[in-house]
């Protein structure tokens, strides 16, 4: 928000003579942000003076009008008292008062005005137009002041063309900062001055207008705040003050009707909108959407309604706008427009943001209203802005204030103001609290030495004793709070899972894999593209309540998603070989679905069934790590071809995995999805499968634009690291040497050279140290479906050296089981 500095004096005038940087200083002590500070005007702007049109004549012979003016610009009885000046505008005539620029003097923009010789006359000055002041769009005609200004007068200090204005950042949820109203009483507060609060008035008395208006949905809208203005003078200009005050706070000025709305807003935090009353058809219906429905906004583009989502203003004939978002073109305030509604409503801040997300229109009521505005301050707004439009655009009202609905109000929190010494850190006393909090806007009565306070409509943030600690701390001055290191206990180091969890990280590091976290966001539709079905665990998605994006509006449930989208952005931008990994969480809802998270205290330590109860309301939470590679692993070059990845890299990598993590896998043929059928392998830990890895079905990498071949897996690491020996012993080291002995054997094609070896293991026992396959053979004299495994068998004792007939027999034991378990047959 634009906010000048003289605006924000009017609310605190002990800000008055304060400088900028000052002011922005007590800003950022509150916790609002300041992006910079603009000054307006150059700073050697000098001469403009206000003048008197005395005669003129109108040149001929040009291809436009021509005038050639007599101004008077001083009251003094000098020879320079009136200047001559050339000028092209229509709309002034004699005894006009008028901006002059005499030479020497500075226009906004370095514009340097000098005496010229034009139009066969010489042009002591320039009269100026609003734009040229920096004060507008206008360029039409020259800016004409009010009768009553004094000739002579300073114009730069009259219009105010040297002012600071701050551009601010309000946090989130602290949508009153987008205001005059809240920012002053922020900084009166913290100045511990006088606030000019300028919503305090009287509302006018009088009867309801005779227009209806309904809520049919009030949970949408709570209140809607109208009243009706007749006579109005559509032609009548805006008074100079606001439409200087407007552009510097960022606003072009357009016409009084609907500066005055802009103006009251920006003042008190409360967007308002003027309808033409001949326009508008009883009743005004605020209601949601239907399907189809659509509407033309202020704007000139059509917006299609998506149903209840939508929440809108409408009469008994047609939309007239999308609720705290933009109005409708149709009942606008036009040039002919006499008779007018005013409306200021209050409407749930969830819809207002979801909307303006939907339809990517972000208007300044919308910025309000997602933040949260003052559901009291509705009539404010309709009668500052009714005695504005009756002063200068001549129109009265009607009768009172009309107002439907009632919002909720905000409950009273009784607190110990002991309590926010012990949460701050700082020794408040109940004066100080009960002072800070009043300060803020809080109603606050002390009854046997506790506080009852009850938040101001505008701050509903404020529902506990840390919300209230927090406010008296910071006007109160974070400065306060002195600094104290917390001792640091000893430490135990990192835990064997924190170990296992960190070497599973660089262990794929040092592999030549590079590490690429994403954003733990997808959608639903990138699921299809990985051939997912439908009854998948990967399907119960956590949909997010407020995603930064409408396409990625989900809680990733694996990490492919991500790591793929990776490897596309690589491959697109000339990396052809890639080779990534990712170590996060994955999210997916509990198949009974889930309980509302409750609200824990701030005031105590949560209780086990309150901390179990927020456990529960979690979604189903998993560490994963995945690995995917696409291109040449080994480049190719003069030393050689080269090769690509392939299923016994991404395997290379899961067993990287198992060996960091200290686990023993089994590997068995698979189909799941997104991998190739013939070409995936399920990762198995202590009999419970935690993975897959291989090569990509090649339609997925066909819709996702991936390399052919592309090879990836996906690991659940947390059971990774649950599974093995909590508190691992140191091996036993015999020393007494090994016996080793060959085995060959043929067994079918289709059988696991890793379920071979785990049928060796079982079956030698004990004795047996180690198992390494050296050989696989495929050949004619094997026949057809059949194939050859060569392994070396190590065996050792612990308490003796073995005999040649105790290695002997154990090999026949392994062979004797892989031969029961997978049809192996000992080659001659």
């Amino acid at each position: 928000m634009r906010v000048p500095l003289s605006w924000l004096v009017e609310a605190v005038p002990a800000l008055a003579g304060r400088p900028a940087t000052e002011v922005v200083d007590l800003l950022e002590r509150i916790g609002v942000e300041v992006d910079e500070i603009v000054s307006t005007g150059p700073a050697d702007v000098a001469g403009l003076v206000v003048g008197e049109v005395l005669s003129f004549e109108v040149l001929e012979g040009f291809k436009k009008p021509i005038r050639w003016a007599q101004l008077r610009v001083s009251t003094k009885d000098s020879d320079d008292a009136v200047r001559g000046i050339v000028c092209g505008a229509q709309n002034f005539a004699a005894q006009d008062r008028v901006v002059v620029a005499l030479p020497g003097s500075m226009l906004p923009g370095g514009f340097a005005i000098t005496a010229r010789k034009t139009y066969g006359k010489t042009s002591d000055g320039m009269i100026c137009s609003a734009r040229e002041l920096g004060l507008g769009d206008d360029h039409t005609g020259i800016m004409v002041l009010p009768p009553e200004t004094e000739i002579g007068a300073d114009a730069v200090e009259l219009l105010g063309l040297h002012d600071d204005v701050l551009v601010t950042e309000p946090t989130p949820d602290r949508g009153y900062q987008l205001s005059v109203r809240g920012l002053g009483r922020e900084l009166a507060a913290v100045l511990d001055e006088d606030f000019a609060d300028p919503g305090d008035i009287e509302l006018p008395a009088g009867a309801e207008p005779a227009f209806s208006v309904r809520i049919e949905d009030p949970l949408g809208c709570d209140r809607f705040s109208y009243r009706v203005l007749r006579g109005f003078d559509p032609a009548a200009p805006s008074p100079l003050w606001m439409r200087a005050r407007l552009s510097k706070a960022g606003v072009r000025p357009i016409s009084l009707a609907v500066d005055v709305t802009n103006y009251v807003m920006l003042q008190t935090g409360q967007p308002m909108h003027a309808y033409d009353l001949d326009k508008l058809a009883s009743p005004i219906v605020v209601r949601r959407a239907a399907a189809g429905e659509s509407m033309v906004t202020l704007d000139d583009v059509k917006r299609d309604f998506l149903g209840d989502e939508d929440l809108l203003i409408t009469d008994a004939e047609r939309i007239q706008g999308l609720a705290g978002v933009m109005g409708g073109a149709y009942s606008e305030i036009s040039a002919a427009t006499t008779d007018v509604l005013l409306e200021a409503a209050h409407f749930d801040s969830v819809t207002i943001s979801r909307a303006i997300r939907r339809h990517a229109l972000l208007s300044e009521a919308g910025r309000r209203f997602e933040r949260g505005v003052d559901p009291a301050m509705g009539p404010v707004a309709i009668a500052l802005a009714s005695e504005l439009l009756t002063t200068y655009g001549g129109a009265h009202a009607e009768g009172g204030i009309g107002s439907v609905g009632s919002p909720t109000p905000l409950p009273a929190v009784e607190i110990d103001p002991a309590g926010v010494s012990r949460l701050v850190g700082v020794d408040y006393d109940t004066a100080t609290v009960a002072r800070r909090l009043s300060q803020v806007g809080c109603a606050v009565a002390e009854s046997a030495g506790l506080l009852t306070v009850t938040p101001p409509t505008w701050r509903a943030d404020l529902i506990e004793l840390a919300d209230l600690a927090e406010e008296v701390a910071r006007i109160d001055g974070y400065d306060r709070i002195e600094p104290v290191l917390p001792a640091a206990p000893a430490g135990r180091g990192l835990t064997r899972r924190q170990r296992r969890r960190r070497a599973v990280s660089r262990s794929l590091a040092y592999g030549g894999y590079v590490e690429v976290p994403s954003f733990p966001f997808q959608s639903a539709e990138v699921l299809d593209g990985l051939r997912v079905p439908a009854d998948d665990e990967r399907r119960r998605l956590v949909r997010m309540a407020n995603p930064l994006s409408a396409d990625q509006s989900y809680l990733r449930s694996s990490l492919l998603p991500g790591l793929l989208a990776t490897v596309v952005r690589n491959v697109g931008r000339g990396l052809g070989d890639v080779s990534a990994y990712e170590c996060g969480l994955t999210f997916t809802e509990p198949v009974g679905g889930r309980q509302p998270a409750p609200v824990l205290p701030g005031a105590r330590r949560p209780t086990a069934q309150e901390l179990a109860a927020q456990d529960a309301a979690l979604p189903i939470q998993r560490e994963h790590v995945a690995v995917a590679a696409a291109g040449a692993v080994e480049p190719a070059g003069w030393w050689g071809k080269g090769r690509e990845f392939s299923w016994t890299d991404v395997m290379d990598a899961v067993r990287v995995i198992a060996s960091a993590a200290e686990v023993d896998i089994t590997v068995s043929a698979a189909e799941q999805s997104p991998w190739h059928p013939g070409r995936c392998a399920a990762i198995s830990v202590d009999g419970q499968v935690v993975g897959y890895a291989g090569e990509l079905h090649p339609a997925v990498c066909e819709a996702l634009e991936l390399p052919r071949r592309t090879v990836a897996a996906e690991l659940d690491l947390t059971s990774i690291l649950d599974a093995g020996e909590p508190d691992p012993s140191a091996p036993k080291v015999s020393g007494y040497p090994p016996a080793t002995q060959d085995v060959a054997l043929t067994v079918p094609s289709t059988a696991p050279a890793a379920e071979v070896e785990a049928a060796l293991r079982d079956g030698a026992g004990e004795l047996l140290e180690d198992v390494r396959l050296f050989d696989v053979y495929v050949g004619e004299q094997l026949g057809e479906g059949r194939k050859s495994l060569a392994y070396k068998l190590r065996f050792r004792a612990p308490d003796r050296t073995l005999t040649v007939e105790e290695a002997t027999a154990a090999r026949q034991a392994a062979v004797a089981e892989a031969s029961r378990r997978c049809g192996a047959v000992l080659r001659g």
